[in-house]
This record gives structure tokens, C-alpha cells and sequence, in this order.
């Protein structure tokens, strides 16, 4: 018998922990999709040749999620939330940004998330059991950091107040070809708020997707930004280490959430791997390997349509 891709064996895993939905995304399932504009400040064009950094405005889609697979799950259970960014840009092309509210990931290679996804075989609002989680410890010392992160982490009180990092590094590329190791912060223009365990454990099911839905109504939403500069010490090829805090950022531009749904936009991939000229793709193992596991997600979301 043919051996399975490992992405397709990541993706059936995540069936089997955490049920499988149909006409969902396999990862981060349920969430909210609106249209947006990046307005660029021309500070970025030192470092890329991307249009879209350059200076102006381009359109953009931009989806606010939780983390689980599982859509039936209540807000607080998934304390990870999401911001992907989709660029329409002047050429008719795409760039995306994908990020999340944690600085780091899991694992570091597929071979090891594909093996952590057989090792966390059930789970309990939200969270593995303690044996379970011993035993994934031991094995992948590497993850002890963002598990660490995720227990300890309070969910965002709104998706217009959480800071969401891009986990994964990306290089800039300069109209003379050097190239400049960066990863992505979004930063809400709102100020970052958190909620306490309590507050979040009384949010109805649904909170999030109304309570931005509601505050784009009556004010702006918007997030600044931020390329963080990487050093010459600095990993650019393991999303389980974060990068120093005193690492430079520069605001290279704003994107503003339009009070308009974009549910149309549902059947788009928010892959991380779509760059554009002057953006090339870090050699994270993880970064490439998601490139193959939204392409079988989305494959299995047209069958089941």
C-alpha cells in the first residue's frame, strides 16, 4: 500500500482529535471574514521591492478566527485567536499574512507535529490530558515553550485587542537583492486587552464574531504593521523559538477592517506561503508543510459542498 503524504496523515490526526466538520477548514474552522484596506507608509520600501509595501492603499480580505478545529467549541476554549490578511494586489495578484496570538508554534518539524497530534488523542475543554501531556514532554522537549505560552495565556477580550504575530520568518529582498530575515506583528490600534480566566469563562458561545461585528458599527478597527528585524543569531528556521524582544520593529503600515462581511470570501486560502516579489519564504519546515495541509483542507471542503 501507497504511504500517505505526511500533511494528509497531519490532517486526518486532526480529524480524529478533534472530530471532523464538514464544509470547515481543518484548522481554525470557525471565524469571521471582512474587507479591509492596507494603507503602506513607504518606510518597507527600503527593504522589499513588494507593491504593496511601497506606498498607497491596496484592498484586502481579512479573517478573525479561533484556533480549533472544532467549530462547536466555545470561545474560551479556544484561547489561541487568528488574523489572516489576504493583499489583493494591483496585478491581480495575492499576499498573505497569517497570524495568531502566540509568538511561537508547536513544533518544529512535520514529523514531529504529525507524532504530537498521535500522542494528543483526546482532549478536555481545550486542553490535553495531564498524562498525555506529560508524554508529549518527554518526547518533544522542543514544545514545552508553547505549551508553557498557551496554558498560561488569556484570550484576546475582543479580535480588534489581541496582537497577532506571524510565527513563521520570511525574508525581505531589496531592489539590490539582499535579504533581510523579518517576521510580521500585527498590533491593534485599540491597545492590546486581555480577559481574565473568569470573564472569559462567562462569554457566550459566539461573542467574538458579534462583538466585532458591533464595534465596527460604531468605530474603527485597525491594526499597525510591524516587520521584526531579525539578527544574525536569530533562528529563521524553528517557530518553537522566539526572537528577542528588544528586536528592532518598524511600522511599514496600517490595515483598517471595513464594517463590510465578506462571506463570499469563505472559499479563499489564506495560505502563509503566498508571497509576492520581493517576500521570499524562510526555510521553516513548518511554513512549507502548511502550504500542503490547506491544500488538502480546502480539497476536502469543495468534496463535502
Amino acid at each position: 500500500m501507497e504511504k500517505k503524504p505526511l500533511a494528509e496523515t497531519a490532517v486526518d490526526r486532526m480529524e480524529k482529535v478533534f472530530g471532523e466538520h464538514r464544509e470547515y477548514r481543518r484548522a481554525h474552522a470557525r471565524g469571521v471574514i471582512y474587507e479591509a484596506i492596507f494603507s503602506a507608509n513607504g518606510l518597507g520600501a527600503e527593504y522589499t521591492t513588494a507593491t504593496h509595501l511601497q506606498g498607497g492603499e491596496v484592498k484586502a480580505l481579512a479573517r478573525f478566527s479561533h484556533s480549533s478545529p472544532d467549530p462547536t467549541w466555545t470561545d474560551v476554549m479556544s484561547p489561541v485567536k487568528g488574523l489572516a490578511v489576504q493583499f489583493l494586489l494591483p496585478d491581480g495578484g495575492i499576499t498573505n499574512i497569517v497570524g495568531v496570538n502566540s509568538p511561537i508554534f508547536l513544533a518544529k518539524t512535520p514529523e514531529a507535529f504529525t507524532k504530537i497530534l498521535g500522542v494528543v488523542t483526546s482532549f478536555k475543554k481545550g486542553k490535553p490530558r495531564l498524562r498525555e501531556l506529560a508524554k508529549l514532554l518527554i518526547q518533544y522537549p522542543e514544545s514545552r515553550a508553547a505549551i508553557k505560552i498557551v496554558q498560561k495565556m488569556h484570550a484576546p477580550a475582543s479580535f480588534a485587542t489581541g496582537r497577532y504575530h506571524s510565527i513563521h520568518a520570511f525574508y525581505f529582498i531589496d531592489k539590490d537583492g539582499n535579504r533581510l530575515p523579518i517576521k510580521y506583528e500585527w498590533e491593534p490600534d485599540a491597545g492590546v486587552e486581555t480577559l481574565t480566566p473568569k470573564d472569559a469563562g462567562s462569554l457566550p458561545f459566539g461573542y467574538y464574531e458579534w462583538e466585532i461585528e458591533d464595534r465596527l458599527q460604531k468605530e474603527p478597527v485597525s491594526f499597525r504593521l510591524n516587520i521584526v528585524i531579525g539578527g544574525e543569531e536569530d533562528p529563521t528556521d524553528d517557530p518553537t523559538v522566539a526572537w528577542p524582544e528588544e528586536r528592532h520593529k518598524l511600522t511599514v503600515g496600517t490595515l483598517t477592517i471595513l464594517p463590510k462581511p465578506a462571506p463570499e470570501a469563505d472559499e479563499r486560502k489564506f495560505d502563509p506561503t503566498a508571497v509576492t516579489e520581493g517576500i521570499e519564504c524562510s526555510e521553516d519546515q513548518i511554513l512549507h508543510f502548511r502550504k500542503a495541509a490547506y491544500s488538502i483542507s480546502e480539497e476536502r471542503r469543495n468534496s463535502e459542498k
